[in-house]
């Protein structure tokens, strides 16, 4: 690209000095400077209207052919450095979307991010500064353009059309975030997902309190309504407002995370198998023999129902995930004597 802006800089720059230099020339055979000007112009654009004077001297009849030779070659050489630049402006165009189609095809495990408004750029820096792959897919092409000036992979199109989710690796993703301010489209997006991928895990964002029932009809495993969560935010501001400025701190999470750091608390997620010894069984038998290691905070049930305050004769079954807090080398040594599969281990202040 910086070949042929080059070359249409000299090309134009020799261009003005042929017809600055072919005014000055006639000038000085004695022509007017209008004259000088038509004779110019028809000469080196090949009109052909006739010679406003004769040309009666050897000398003016080589001027004027090497006028038309430098006029007409610098000419050529300006039309080609556009030409050149358009054509390596459309190569790299096209080089990058190869190069993209490439990385998304190589992609695994990965989050496809439906809509690139406000909410779907937050939840990409997050991804990203969490080192999470991901594609962003948006109809908007200023939108995408932005995407990939901030290092993002983007699809242009509408995640509605199968074809676009299919390039964006549904069949290989792990989750797709629908965060779209249109209820019905992220209800039309849910489905096509589900459709094309039935494993995948979908996160849908809700305008509307009524739409979470039809998000989940739909195949949704978690609805996020931005307007509740803003609500119970500010309430929670009003409430306990000095819990919240601690929290949110920088020195508080890092006294936080110092404090668990110092006691060797840990969260851990403790997966129900089939063949578990606690399958079909209360709480209150893992934590006998967990021997006081461990608390159980939560439950997250096959379906997806969280209970974050279980009791100690709920029961758990094959599928649940088990939320225990305890020591960190306790916790480990439990799940190995049980045979129990830990997935994801929260530490500090990530929990």
């Amino acid at each position: 690209m910086q070949g042929s802006l080059q070359r249409i800089i000299i090309g134009l720059s020799f261009f003005v000095v042929t017809i600055v230099t072919a005014v000055v020339g006639y000038k000085l055979a004695g022509w007017s400077f209008l004259d000088a000007i038509y004779m110019v112009v028809i000469t080196i654009f090949g009109v052909g209207y006739g010679e406003v004077r004769a040309l009666d001297s050897p000398q003016l009849k080589v001027f004027t052919m090497l006028v038309i030779v430098a006029g007409t070659s610098s000419a050529v050489y300006t039309v080609g450095g556009f030409i050149q630049m358009v054509t390596e402006g459309e190569i790299t165009r096209a080089l990058d979307a190869r190069r993209m189609t490439k990385s998304i095809e190589s992609l695994d495990n990965h989050v496809i991010i439906c809509g690139f408004g406000r909410i779907g750029y937050i939840l990409a820096r997050k991804l990203k500064k969490s080192h999470q792959s991901f594609v962003v897919i948006d109809t908007d092409d200023d939108r995408i353009e932005l995407a990939h000036a901030q290092g993002f992979w983007g699809i242009c199109g509408s995640a509605s059309d199968e074809n676009v989710l299919l390039a964006a690796g549904i069949k290989k993703a792990r989750v797709l975030a629908t965060v779209l301010p249109d209820d019905a489209t992220n209800v039309f997006i849910t489905l096509t997902a589900k459709e094309l991928s039935p494993s995948i895990f979908i996160i849908a964002r809700g305008e509307l309190p009524s739409t979470e029932k039809k998000l989940k009809l739909a195949g949704a495993d978690r609805v996020v309504l931005p307007a509740n969560i803003g609500a119970d935010r500010m309430a929670h501001m009003i409430t306990h407002p000095t819990a919240i400025d601690f929290l949110e701190g920088e020195e508080g999470r890092m006294n936080l995370n110092e404090l668990l750091g110092q006691m060797n608390v840990q969260i851990d997620e403790l997966v129900i198998t089939p063949d578990s010894p606690f399958a079909g069984k209360a709480l209150s038998d893992m934590e006998v023999r967990g021997k006081g290691a461990f608390i159980v905070i939560a439950i997250r049930q096959q379906d997806g129902l969280i209970n974050s305050n279980p009791s100690h004769s709920q029961l758990v079954y094959p599928g649940d995930t088990v939320v225990v807090m305890g020591h960190r080398g306790d916790i480990p040594k439990f799940a190995q004597n049980y045979a129990m599969r830990r997935e994801i281990r929260y530490r500090g202040a990530k929990i």
